[in-house]
């Protein structure tokens, strides 16, 4: 077995830092304010700037830190099985459309890497869909067959460059890989050259829309905008109660170097053995080897284990590997496999929304800053329609998701509370666990000194009970995803507040 390293935090942050960016303090008025600083807020506002538009970005925490900072980074249409399922639930010209704005969106980052000269590792890859399993082979033709009719440079192939033989693979040629900081950190400088703000550590607590629009911020400074945007990867503000068509999914990434000729040559995924996606990236006269997978909800089982899991199956079949960096991802999946992207309810005139990008959050956020700058400055946009997150979720081929979803929040809101605590006494240091005191339940963490901090149980989104995650140390809400360190502040949302401190 082979140890798996100490989670470690992202490799692409730790490789690109960044300036930093300065607080909001004073109040500031815009055309567009545009909420979330990952691949979906910066791609729009940097759109929107090119537009002749002046925009202010506001970040939470710092630009690309979050989901968009632990990403995989593949830049690719190929989003596991994803053609056939459109083409029965969305018809042919569903399937094209979701195809060209993809294709689109990659395009287009590949024209702003050239015009900007972004030195961030830009390699053209083929992009393969595999199993290992033949059962699985059907499916895959299907899919190739889905994707060429869609209008995509799509193949059922038998080969690949994996260690290992495939039952079959759906191969799309002409895709890329890069590393997401490196080219983001580039679009805010443009986007800073072009008149435009950014503003890190500056959490927006309130929305009022109107004409124009109103934000309130952490800081007690306010930003007025024509149009808001709220690309915060799950919506802090959901009039259009959004959260009960996103599920929120977590999954472990380990890396290491390997020996050049030892690379696979490609971008692969499995939805075999809880997900397995591979690629490599350049390091030095070596290679980064990146595996993924070992997806589960926040807040639920062993991610020590997990972990250990993905190492082994790393070693076993790069056996030359030295792991290095291990971190973890999380992603939104829609009910309807389709992300929802445009107004943020029915009622909306000038507020937006990007989320649901369902793990291809990199050429999902780059289609979704084309997008939501055409519907702001008036232009048409073929696919509109298809991301409009006012589809209707009642509709037959949405509701057995919606419904599974559904019941696994009501399973998690009532279930957890029916679990015995253990004894605030048997938690070890470096651990933490929900227990019940005479003030209701608490969650515990005993850090490595034998201190406890406690703080209440309740995530302050809808009140679901968070659990912790021993191997990253933070408390995680298993109905939407939020997520809280051990002092309760929020590392991820939609919670924007932080847990109640508490005594114990």
């Amino acid at each position: 077995m082979t140890e798996h390293p100490h989670v470690s935090g992202s490799y692409w942050l730790q490789t690109a830092p960044g300036p930093d960016r300065t607080v909001l303090e004073n109040d500031l008025r815009v055309d567009v304010a545009v909420i979330g600083a990952g691949v979906a807020g910066l791609s729009t506002a940097w759109e929107l700037a090119r537009a002749g538009r002046e925009v202010a970005v506001l970040e939470a925490d710092r630009v690309a830190a979050g989901v968009t900072g632990h990403t995989t980074a593949k830049v690719t249409v190929l989003h596991t099985l994803i053609y056939d399922k459109l083409r029965r639930t969305r018809g042919p010209e569903g399937a094209r459309l979701y195809a060209r704005s993809q294709t689109e969106a990659i395009e287009r980052a590949a024209g702003v890497v050239a015009e900007l000269g972004v030195d961030c590792n830009w390699e053209e890859r083929s992009a393969y869909t595999y199993a290992r399993e033949a059962g699985h082979v059907a499916e895959l033709r299907a899919e190739a067959d889905a994707a060429r009719e869609a209008g995509l440079p799509a193949s059922f192939v038998t080969e690949t460059g994996l260690p290992f033989p495939v039952a079959g693979a759906v191969r799309v040629t002409g895709q890329a890989q890069f590393h997401p900081r490196k080219y983001l950190l580039a679009l805010a400088d443009d986007l800073l050259a072009h008149g435009g703000h950014i503003h890190e550590h500056t959490t927006v607590i309130g929305l009022e829309e109107g004409e124009p629009c109103r934000l309130t911020t952490d800081t007690g400074a306010t930003v007025t905008a024509g149009d808001v945007v709220v690309a915060t990867h799950y919506p802090v503000f959901d009039r259009a109660l959004l959260f009960t068509r996103l599920s929120p999914r977590r999954e472990l990434v380990v890396a290491g170097t390997i020996d050049a000729g030892r690379d696979p040559d490609g971008m692969y995924i499995t939805p075999e053995e809880g997900t397995r996606s591979v690629r490599t990236a350049p390091h030095g006269e070596q290679r980064l080897l990146i595996v993924t997978g070992e997806h589960f909800t926040p807040g639920t089982g062993d991610t020590r284990s997990r972990f250990q899991h993905l190492a082994d199956w790393a070693a076993e079949h790069f056996p030359d590997v030295t792991l290095t960096h291990a971190w973890a991802t999380q992603d939104n999946d829609p009910t309807d496999t389709v992300p929802l992207v445009g107004p943020l309810h029915p009622g909306a005139h000038h507020a937006y929304v990007a989320t649901g990008f369902g793990g291809w959050g990199m050429s999902g956020g780059m289609m979704a800053g084309r997008l939501l700058t055409a519907l702001i400055t008036g232009e048409e946009c073929a696919w509109s329609e298809l991301y409009d997150p006012r589809r209707l979720r009642s509709t037959v081929r949405e509701a057995p998701s919606f419904l599974k979803h559904q019941a696994q929040v009501a399973r998690h809101f009532v279930g957890d509370r029916l679990r015995p605590p253990p004894p605030v006494e048997a938690l070890p240091p470096g651990e933490g666990a929900v227990v019940r005191t005479g003030g209701g339940r608490l969650a515990v963490y005993r850090d490595e000194g034998g201190h406890l901090h406690a703080l209440s149980a309740r995530c302050t989104h809808m009140g679901c009970l968070v659990s912790f995650n021993a191997a990253e140390r933070a408390w995680e809400c298993p109905c939407h995803g939020s997520r809280f360190d051990t002092d309760g502040k929020v590392v991820q949302g939609p919670a924007t507040r932080a847990l109640e401190q508490r005594e114990i």
